[in-house]
């Protein structure tokens, strides 16, 4: 066991098994985004062992008693074995009946629900939808926000929509890849608005809390309050819509509700990990009303871009970041902002603990997991292999001397990748790709890079691969 386990696990003795299950909470409460803890891991109860082998986490249903055991298991037991010291055994159980309204999954609830509504017939429907709130995050401004050519669009018309709501822009839907800012730039909107306008009707809300919200109507036979709370909104906004996936009444309830809003000049706002057309098992009239209005990506942040961000969010801790620290981290972290933030935590807990100065040797030891990772896993090789793969041509074809489209087209986006995820120069690359010139690199990097914020459908195949690549 490590000093830092053991100074963990020594915290342990004389804890009651309530206080041990509160600290997990705490600590995750921490690590994890705030939506993803609110809907998640807030509503779990717990049972602990007396001498913290084992514990029994009571879920409220089937749906998502499946989503905790693939999702945060597995984080559960190594937070809970670091806290310990010990290995922890971890049992995902429903709730008691009597503690639980049903315990189906929550797409099955849905039409189960509304086929046999006397089934619900006891429950009290006083309170069937949360007290309304904005549940905006205020810390989350366009001020707070760093912009760059990776944003520079979507931050425009969000703050066009923050200044005229209902009018242009309507609804705005922003897609990209996970940490990258969509859900700032939404709560940000709100916030602008509110400031404007203090008594404007706002909603921030993720995708799985409709859903849930549609469910609890269903059963309590509350779809007035329900009503009320969507149909009469100022502004909505609405995360990680890809949610919505396979849910037949969730889609006609949200339908609903995207068109009473629409007809009462409110303004919506989507955000989704794909552009409206690639979503995957959403009605086709939901998916041409959210085209309808402006549709913008947010791509992952360039390098001036992430070295702002890391001098700007040590600045919020009070910590001055060397600049050419802040380079070594830009350079080696590329995928998101919130892997920026993580590799930041990292370096100032690791200065602290430490009682260091931030150099780029600190940040390097500091970051030497992620390093080697990264290292280990995408090398130019690996690259060409996977858009080989992705587009159907022979690996020789990203060396040979041919020049169909067919074949240069997935040649340069590898070249691109290759310059974007590793840290290979341009005359190393062009070696790699059949002992090309250095020249015929840049061309392929900058014309997939001017390509990639035009066309929509190229886009979605560089995030793919670029997913893919990482792992």
């Amino acid at each position: 066991m490590t000093q830092g386990h053991s100074n963990l696990a020594s915290e342990i003795d004389g804890e009651t098994s309530a206080n041990f299950w509160q600290r997990c909470i705490d600590q995750l409460a921490q690590e994890l985004p705030e939506q993803q803890f609110q809907t998640w891991i807030k509503p779990l109860s717990a049972k602990v062992a007396p001498d913290f082998s084992r514990v029994t986490i009571f879920v409220a249903n089937r749906f998502k008693l499946d989503w905790i055991r693939s999702q945060y298991s597995a984080r559960l037991a190594l937070l809970m074995e670091r806290l310990t010291g010990q290995a922890v055994q971890i049992e995902l159980a429903l709730l008691p009946r009597e503690n639980s309204v049903r315990s189906q999954p929550q797409r099955n609830l849905v039409s189960e629900v509304a086929d046999k509504p006397e089934a619900n017939s006891g429950l009290d429907n006083s309170r069937a939808l949360e007290p309304p709130k904005n549940r905006l995050n205020t810390a989350l401004t366009f001020d707070a926000l760093v912009e760059g050519s990776a944003n520079r669009m979507a931050r425009a018309a969000a703050m066009h929509v923050s200044g005229m709501p209902g009018r242009l822009y309507n609804p705005l839907f922003i897609y990209g890849g996970v940490g990258l800012g969509k859900t700032h730039l939404m709560h940000a909107i709100g916030n602008q608005l509110l400031t404007d306008k203090t008594d404007a009707k706002i909603l921030y809300i993720h995708a799985e809390q409709f859903v849930t919200d549609v469910v609890k109507a269903y059963q309590r036979k509350a779809f007035d309050e329900f009503k009320e709370r969507y149909h009469s909104l100022d502004l909505l906004l609405i995360d990680d819509v890809q949610f919505f996936a396979n849910k037949e009444r969730t889609q006609e309830e949200f339908f609903n509700a995207f068109e009473a809003l629409l007809a009462k000049k409110s303004h919506i706002v989507m955000t989704s990990d794909t552009y409206p057309k690639g979503l995957a098992d959403i009605h086709e009239r939901l998916i041409s009303r959210f085209d309808s209005g402006l549709t913008v990506a947010i791509e992952p942040p360039e390098l001036e871009m992430r070295v702002a961000i890391l001098i700007n969010k040590a600045l919020a801790e009070g910590v001055v970041m060397p600049e050419e620290v802040a380079f070594f981290v830009a350079k080696n972290v590329r995928s998101n902002v919130r892997e920026l933030e993580g590799a930041l935590r990292k370096i100032l807990a690791y200065s602290r603990f430490n009682q260091k100065e931030i150099s780029i040797l600190l940040a390097r030891e500091a970051l030497r997991d992620l390093l080697s990772i990264q290292n280990r896993q995408i090398s130019v090789e690996n690259i060409q292999k996977t858009v080989a793969d992705y587009y159907k041509i022979k690996i020789a074809d990203m060396y040979s001397k041919k020049r169909p489209a067919s074949i240069a087209r997935p040649r340069q986006i590898a070249m691109y990748l290759a310059k974007e995820l590793t840290q290979k120069s341009l005359p190393e690359i062009g070696e790699l790709f059949g002992g090309r010139d250095h020249t015929t690199v840049l061309h392929a990097v900058r014309k997939m890079a001017a390509e990639r914020q035009q066309l929509t459908e190229l886009n979605q195949q560089l995030h793919v691969l670029e997913q893919t690549l990482k792992g």
